[in-house]
């Protein structure tokens, strides 16, 4: 049974992703469907890009994937169909593959639509044939056209300088944990084995770096590395998105323009 994952921005308020699996059944009900996230907030290329990271590390080789978020951010002539480490994604090329990748991907090829019949049921038709192919043995270049060039978008990454690092705040999960892009690697690298002070608002700090929730007693706040590679900052048992005078998850629309351009920065000695 072929694997398909799906990832959205359309939420489950209304039945936008359940018309979306009636379509994928309706060609191939030997699908098993797995839902990533239908939260990605809208129009946060940065977010998703997060978020879709670990479709090519934690599922089988020849898993599909369809993301489908910032659907109609531009016009719509062609999709594009990915092949990278050996996992097959569907995705509009609005910029979102090469945020995922921090480049271009393995191999692409685009998938040409009418753009007089749009909607989304028809993009997830041309997709689903597109990895019917695919699972019967075809290459992607007979089943898709060659791509001069993909949208190209960037990931916003962490300032770093000699007596700092600055980064921006990604997402707030839903344990309203405030997640950071700044990776592991990036810390060490401009920590060169100095001691630190994160820095968050209302006068407070972290100096150290937990492994888990738990290292600090309940209400106390914490810095981690997620399982993603990514900074953390948290409260064990409690909620640290109001340290940044954000809302919880789910917030606001306005919340969520206030969290784009939240920063947070970490000072070397």
């Amino acid at each position: 049974m072929p694997l398909l994952t799906l990832t959205s921005d359309f939420g489950i308020a209304d039945p936008m992703v359940g018309a979306v699996k009636g379509e994928i059944l309706k060609i191939n009900e030997g699908f098993h469907i797995i839902d990533i996230t239908h939260d990605i907030a809208p129009f946060n290329f940065m977010q998703a890009a997060y978020l879709c990271k670990p479709l090519f590390k934690n599922y089988p080789p020849e898993t599909f994937h369809l993301v489908l978020v910032n659907l109609f951010d531009s016009p719509i002539n062609h999709l594009l169909l990915v092949k990278h480490q050996n996992q097959y994604i569907g995705i509009p090329d609005n910029g979102l593959i090469t945020m995922m990748l921090d480049g271009n991907p393995d191999e692409v090829v685009s998938l040409p639509v009418e753009s007089k019949s749009l909607s989304v049921g028809t993009l997830i038709q041309k997709w689903m044939a597109a990895f019917q192919s695919v699972s019967g043995g075809q290459p992607l270049n007979k089943i898709g056209q060659p791509i001069e060039a993909l949208v190209q978008k960037r990931p916003m990454k962490a300032l770093i300088s000699s007596q700092y690092i600055e980064g921006q705040i990604l997402m707030i999960d839903r344990f309203n944990n405030v997640v950071v892009n700044i990776t592991i690697h990036e810390f060490e690298e401009a920590r060169k084995g100095r001691k630190f002070k994160i820095v968050l608002l209302r006068d407070a700090f972290i100096e150290e770096i937990s492994s888990i929730y738990s290292d600090v007693q309940d209400g106390e706040k914490l810095a981690r590395f997620n399982e993603a590679g990514y900074l953390e900052i948290a409260i064990n048992k409690g909620f640290a998105a109001p340290l940044f005078g954000l809302g919880e998850y789910g917030q606001s629309s306005t919340q969520q323009k206030r969290q784009y351009y939240q920063t947070i920065k970490i000072f070397f000695e």
